[in-house]
């Protein structure tokens, strides 16, 4: 498959969605460094553009509007229309395949979902959703390539070090609460946190994004010290807060898009997990400690694993705020 100049990458998700499948485009770009690579998406992901300078262009595919299907339509569309060398798209929905076929490109490589995909396209590749994602979705382009790149990697200017600071983002998606896909601990607890890491002499620094306004309201109507710093609102876009990421010493979020954007920076990160599965959404490193409760569920993981929305006792989520400072005062 020498000299692909024209390659078209699929991903419907989140933004942290997104940034996981980055290192796969990376590889890709490095065995074809001369290629021009365009990443179809999801509105609501357009921000991966601030973060990396490996995407040529953008596809936008409203694949969550009532006309999804006119939305495919014009992917498969456009596809044509831009005479692509390879399509490279994630997902497991069986019908992937036959929109990569309908693209008309030689090149069509997505994960083995039955015999359909098997016929359609030119690598079926297995999925095995028990890898850590990055790994998952860099088994797509192993047709491609022999180049590995193991973490995500964003390209922003990184800033000085914050020295004895903890920036804390607590917030989870608007679409993922709408869904009622519960993934953070309730803002009291956070209030909580913030007040025991300010008591041991730390700076905290609090943030987040549009998404958070009502969990940043109520944790600053429930935290007691004035010992932190309020930056929320102040980040215009997810470079800006990568930069704020870059530095602080040490980062505490929810299972959310900042969380692998601290992971891209390398930075020291404590990520609070209840229904999902951390082992998927975290590498294996002494760098990223996932904080969970001690309840002994025997569904856990369960959100997306065995059900689409949270349980009405997320008891997975009942973690003390005594615990959360004391894992990343301690490790």
């Amino acid at each position: 498959m020498e000299g692909l100049k024209k390659i078209l990458f699929i991903n419907f998700g989140g933004i942290g969605d997104e940034i996981l499948f980055l290192p796969s485009v990376i590889s890709v770009k490095k065995q074809f460094p001369n290629a021009e690579i365009t990443l179809a998406l999801e509105p609501r992901s357009k921000g991966i553009k601030d973060l990396t300078n490996i995407i040529d262009d953008l596809i936008f595919v409203d694949i969550k509007n009532k006309n999804k299907y006119f939305e495919i339509l014009n992917l498969i569309f456009k596809a044509r229309q831009k005479k692509f060398d390879a399509v490279i798209s994630a997902g497991g929905n069986k019908f992937i395949s036959i929109i990569l076929f309908l693209t008309g490109i030689k090149t069509k490589i997505g994960y083995n979902t039955g015999k359909l995909s098997q016929i359609l396209l030119t690598h079926a590749v297995k999925l095995n959703k028990q890898l850590y994602a990055v790994k998952m979705y860099h088994d797509l382009v192993k047709p491609l390539t022999m180049i590995q790149t193991d973490l995500p990697q964003i390209n922003v200017e990184q800033k000085e070090k914050i020295s004895n600071s903890i920036l804390i983002h607590p917030g989870v998606s608007k679409m993922s609460i709408q869904k009622n896909c519960i993934k953070t601990i309730p803002s009291k607890t956070w209030a909580k946190v913030i007040d025991i890491l300010a008591a041991e002499g730390k700076k905290v620094i609090l943030t987040g994004g549009p998404d958070d306004k009502e969990c940043i309201e109520e944790i600053l109507e429930n935290v007691r010290t004035k010992n932190f710093e309020n930056l929320y609102g102040t980040t215009k876009n997810l470079s800006e807060l990568a930069q704020m990421i870059s530095s602080a010493e040490k980062f505490l979020c929810s299972d959310s898009a900042p969380l692998h954007i601290a992971v891209s920076l390398g930075v020291k990160t404590y990520v609070i997990f209840g229904p999902t599965n951390d082992k998927v959404l975290i590498p294996a490193s002494d760098s990223v400690i996932a904080i969970k409760a001690d309840d002994n569920c025997n569904l856990k993981p369960c959100l997306w694993e065995k059900r689409q929305t949270s349980c009405q006792n997320p008891i997975c989520l009942k973690i003390s705020a005594q615990k959360i400072a004391q894992t990343v005062l301690t490790k």
